[in-house]
């Protein structure tokens, strides 16, 4: 579709439960709601380890595990420190593809400078570290720029993360609030990257070996991409981006290609005023839909359980602005087919299929994980 999915599209939708008893209707599967877990500040980011405790950070700075009970660990040692001021602090978490074989807990973060006139600047920035009781151990930077590029704005850091088959890691970082900076493949604002798992930059990148270009860009013209997934039939990587008022984009992300922003865009300035008169351009990618109005599109996720049969390999998007999950179903690279399938009371910041089959959200105000549990 290269057009706005809008709420007509949206069948069933109920406010978030007051009670477990409660049911959910969807076109496709009903459901109950339940709180899992609760007593998080601003929730940004979930991985699940493989003995089902689930990993939740927290934008303020701490990273906890929560138990198959729900019970919410203390912080975990060992974490780095985080710029957390705006839109940053600490976000994404990732497990690496044989963290069973190796443990390597990967975490994606707003990495705090000291400025040369006094305040703190800051960048996006990965490290990795190993889960040691209640600590993380042998952890390392392996993504960090060059203090050049860091900057006292404290939004549009992007800031997910997602490993492929293979085990190169991709991650997005935003426009950092400078729109013009996301064209420019010698800046790393507004791109998504491409790594090996320790940090080294692979040779088939498709910017290596061009003068001042930075090797790890994999895709570039991006505004904030903050949600990240790759397709589990097929490997495709997919990105769900914030746009400005109006204009949020899914993109399927592809080696080298330029994504457009600021030059074309379904959105405008908050103020009303228009970004540009181009909603499409030669040499730059359509999105594969776009919402209009903006529904602040933040993390997704692949279904890939047992209880929602029928979602399977549906696409999960989570929506800030209107506190909802919607699911999108592909047809190739094509939407098909968009629904609102829960809208409750709070911002829906993150997305993950659990291993019990149920869909897990993170929430904010106050500051839990949900749990969509099928009806049998």
């Amino acid at each position: 579709m290269k057009y706005g999915l809008s709420v007509v599209l949206c069948a069933f939708v109920m406010a978030e439960c007051a009670s477990a008893q409660e049911i959910v209707e969807s076109q496709e599967h009903d459901f109950r709601v339940e709180t899992f877990a609760e007593g998080f500040g601003v929730p940004w980011g979930m991985a699940f380890l493989p003995d089902g405790r689930l990993l939740v950070t927290e934008r303020e700075g701490a990273l906890r595990v929560v138990g198959k009970d729900g019970r919410v660990s203390a912080p975990i040692k060992g974490v780095p420190e985080v710029r957390a001021e705006g839109q940053g602090g600490l976000m994404d978490v990732a497990l690496h593809p044989q963290y069973a074989q190796n443990g390597w807990i990967y975490l994606i973060f707003s990495d705090p400078l000291r400025g040369p006139i006094g305040g703190t600047l800051g960048y996006t920035a990965i490290a990795r570290g190993k889960l040691r009781g209640k600590r993380l151990v042998s952890d390392e930077v392996i993504y960090r720029v060059p203090e050049r590029f860091y900057s006292p704005h404290s939004h549009h850091y992007g800031a997910r993360i997602a490993f492929d088959w293979q085990g190169y890691l991709y991650f997005a970082i935003g426009d950092r609030g400078q729109r013009s900076l996301a064209q420019h493949v010698e800046l790393p604002n507004g791109k998504v990257h491409r790594l090996h798992d320790d940090g080294r930059v692979p040779e088939d990148n498709p910017f290596v070996g061009q003068k001042d270009a930075i090797e790890s860009i994999w895709s570039y013209g991006h505004r904030n991409p903050q949600g990240l997934a790759l397709h589990p039939g097929t490997g495709q990587l997919w990105a769900a981006e914030h746009g400005p008022k109006g204009g949020d984009e899914l993109n399927h992300v592809r080696k080298g290609l330029n994504y457009g922003w600021p030059v074309i865009t379904y959105g405008i300035n908050y103020d009303g005023t228009p970004i540009t008169d181009k909603t499409e351009a030669e040499g730059m990618e359509q999105p594969q839909t776009y919402w209009l109005p903006s529904i602040a599109v933040c993390g997704i996720d692949f279904y890939t359980g047992e209880g929602f049969g029928k979602w399977q390999n549906d696409l999960l998007v989570t929506s800030l602005k209107f506190n909802r999950l919607h699911r999108v179903r592909m047809e190739g690279v094509e939407v098909a087919h968009e629904e609102i399938v829960y809208e409750g009371e709070s911002r829906v910041r993150d997305v993950q299929t659990g291993p019990d089959g149920a869909v897990y959200l993170a929430v904010e105000e106050p500051g839990r994980i949900l749990r969509l549990v099928p009806e049998k």
